[in-house]
């Protein structure tokens, strides 16, 4: 991917999108703050030997830092000319702030017809509330279906609305700089606007459509799946494990490599409507047999016919396996390439404000 991509973000979901166009080839400069440049430069312990935050490296590879200060007019000039020979501009500002530094993105992008610009916000355009992935998960209905069943609401581990709307954004961009590929765009189709709020409501995707379908609000249903048993969390001997079963054939292999031919043989659970009408029935069934063995021995018997299961695994056990680094952090996930380190405030300061664009051919 060649494309030049100024980027104002900071925290999560901006840096997140623009480490994916990284990845994928494109030229960033993150504009930061003079002083203390983003605020997840500071969101630590742990910080590496360089005093880089682990939160800032897991987001910004693949960058090159000025730090500018858009108070200043010459600053703000130098801004503006790299804007002028970009493709992609992300901000996310609170609607206002830039215009009032006077970057009206309308203007511009009238001025720039070739230019695509994506705000990321909490609330979408014109809404001034900060945008939080925990308040956002409180608001979208995450929060309302996650933990066990009769406990307290409770969020997902990961700040995932901020990381739903970051890809978000990036597909969104992605689709723009291939449309303009194809011949010049009309201003709506420049002009991007994702919020945490859009993305999170999106992402409840089936939990979604069981309300509208049915008309009953949905429930916590802790480790366990609303439409498909067995799919959910179980103890074996020695620590615990999932299954997840998605069709009735299924079924029939899963019950086989558990043993359990007396539930295998029951037409009433041969379907998946009878296996939810009979839930507690076959759980308890599932939980006490599983209960007598490893969860390997589980888990290789399940494996040989065709299930889908898994160890519960510690984030150090995930990512062993990989070649997840302390100073790029995880692989790309979108088949890109690490091509340079999180960069530290303004490093890249000097060599863009005397070359500009072409830094990126040094």
């Amino acid at each position: 991917m060649k494309a030049r991509v100024l980027d104002f973000t900071r925290v999560l979901a901006g840096p997140l999108c623009s480490m994916i166009l990284g990845d994928l080839g494109a030229d960033v400069i993150k504009v930061e703050r003079p002083g203390d440049g983003d605020e997840t430069r500071g969101w630590g312990p742990p910080f590496d030997a360089k005093g880089q935050s682990a939160y800032f490296l897991s987001i910004n590879r693949n960058k090159k830092s000025l730090a500018a200060n858009l108070g200043l007019p010459e600053d703000r000039a130098l801004v503006m000319r790299l804007l002028s020979d970009a493709d992609v501009v992300i901000d996310n500002f609170l609607p206002g702030s830039l215009e009032r530094l006077g970057f009206d993105r309308d203007r511009i992008l009238e001025a720039h017809p070739s230019l695509i610009w994506c705000t990321i916000s909490g609330y979408g355009p014109g809404r001034r509330r900060r945008g939080y992935d925990f308040v956002t998960q409180a608001e979208s209905g995450w929060m309302s279906i996650t933990g066990p069943v009769g406990g307290p609401p409770m969020k997902v581990g990961v700040a995932l609305a901020d990381v739903i709307a970051g890809k978000d954004a990036a597909i969104a961009i992605l689709a723009a700089l291939a449309e303009r590929g194809e011949g010049p765009l009309v201003l709506e189709r420049r002009r991007l606007d994702i919020s945490l709020a859009d993305s999170a409501r999106s992402a409840l995707v089936n939990v979604a459509q069981n309300v509208l379908v049915s008309g009953a609000d949905a429930a916590r249903w802790g480790n366990a799946h609303p439409n498909l048993v067995p799919y959910q969390l179980f103890d074996a001997a020695d620590r615990p494990f999932v299954i997840a079963v998605g069709s009735d054939e299924q079924w029939k292999a899963c019950a086989a490599a558990l043993e359990l031919g007396d539930l295998a043989s029951d037409d009433s659970l041969a379907t998946n409507a009878g296996r939810i009408a009979n839930r507690e029935r076959v759980v308890e069934a599932v939980a006490r047999h599983v209960a007598t063995q490893p969860a390997q021995y589980w888990i290789e018997r399940l494996e040989r016919n065709g299930i889908a299961c898994g160890l519960v695994r510690t984030v150090a056990e995930a990512i062993a396996d990989t070649d997840a680094s302390p100073e790029t952090g995880l692989p790309s996930s979108v088949s890109g390439t690490v091509r340079m380190p999180p960069p530290r405030l303004d490093e890249h300061g000097e060599e863009v404000r005397s070359l500009g664009w072409r830094a990126f051919q040094r």
